[in-house]
């Protein structure tokens, strides 16, 4: 028998949970939550006894046994600036989750409070969480914007993007640390980012900038943007949900399905198809970035995410960059596998689990 795996990932409507015999998925549940639901609790962290009330609900129907567990598994969220890696769930990280000492306020913060109380539960089941968004591993040259008080921030799908990289080197039989990777993440976000010999040296925040996305706008005008601000018809609140909950294929076309929009397209609809064609420009264009942030050195693309199951969208974006390098594609966004791959790395001892200080 392998290692048994118990994965948790909380996220905005969700926290899905898994069960991994080494890499193998033997249960798996989303457990959806209302929004109703949501609005009773006056922050994030305070929905931890609500979502564990829910994950233990499915451990008992399911037969888990918490004795038998080798090791939880969480996401990680946006805390302070970290080095890739697999990290142990510390008194220090949950501290820094509880004091609101982190970089937002997120879901996936609730991964390592959740794992905790799982293992006090357990007996001490070891807990770790995986590649949170917050790894940094930026050359210096890519933190300066052009304003001293504006430095650009490594916040990206690091949780995939580290996974399907390694998978990648793995399949074809060469070390992920000897590689030169462009990995583009589309998704509800999109985040693109160059990987020089094992290390992200420098991505798109998904959130700042980039191509815009189903929900998110990326790059904007900067002076344009300024004057939204002082027009008076938007609050700040208003404002980052409009750029990064209603931009993107949402703000032109009222929806933020890929699969409705080729629909549209496919019924005749200009406008879609327009949208459609300048989020795909604007994705070649990122990656392109990224080739010169790698000097033109690539060994690999790697289209990923959950917009890479669209082969439409693959081949259109391919159009542009197949010139650079290979093309790979790692459909979804993989998120239970990478940390249920992370942790069983660290049960082998492939590899060394971090302190997080």
């Amino acid at each position: 028998m392998g290692y048994l795996i118990f994965v948790i990932n909380p996220g905005g409507g969700s926290t899905k949970v898994a069960l991994f015999e080494d890499e193998n998925l033997l249960k798996y549940r989303e457990i959806r939550h209302s929004v109703e639901d949501l609005k009773k609790f006056p922050d994030t962290v305070s929905q931890i006894d609500f979502r564990l009330k829910d994950i233990m609900r499915f451990i008992e129907e399911e037969g888990i046994d918490l004795e038998k567990i080798s090791a939880i598994a969480a996401r990680g969220g946006p805390f302070k600036s970290l080095e890739s890696g697999v990290y142990r769930v510390s008194e220090k990280v949950i501290s820094d989750v509880l004091n609101a000492k982190v970089q937002a306020d997120h879901p996936s913060n609730l991964g390592v409070l959740i794992a905790a109380e799982i293992s006090k539960l357990s007996g001490g089941i070891p807990a770790y969480f995986v590649d949170p968004v917050s790894v940094d591993e930026f050359d210096d040259v890519a933190r300066l914007s052009g304003l001293k008080e504006l430095p650009r921030k490594s916040l990206l799908h690091a949780l995939n993007t580290k996974y399907v990289s390694r998978k990648l080197a793995e399949e074809i039989g060469r070390k992920y640390e000897d590689l030169n990777l462009i990995v583009a993440h589309l998704g509800t976000g999109i985040s693109i980012s160059a990987t020089r010999k094992g290390r992200i040296i420098d991505v798109n925040n998904a959130n700042d900038g980039g191509p815009f996305s189903p929900q998110r706008a990326g790059t904007l005008p900067t002076t344009g943007l300024i004057e939204l601000c002082f027009s008076g018809k938007y609050t700040f609140k208003d404002l980052i949900n409009k750029v990064v909950r209603f931009a993107g294929l949402v703000d032109y076309l009222g929806t933020d399905s890929l699969e409705e929009v080729l629909k549209r397209i496919e019924n005749g609809d200009k406008e879609a198809e327009l949208v459609y064609n300048a989020m795909v420009y604007q994705i070649a264009k990122e990656i392109g970035a990224m080739a010169a942030a790698l000097k033109g050195k690539v060994d690999f693309i790697i289209l990923t995410g959950g917009m890479s199951k669209s082969s439409k969208l693959v081949a259109d974006v391919s159009e542009y960059i197949r010139w650079i390098a290979p093309i790979r594609v790692f459909a979804g966004e993989n998120e239970m596998e990478a940390l249920a791959y992370g942790v069983l790395k660290v049960l082998k001892g492939e590899l060394e689990p971090k302190d997080y200080a």
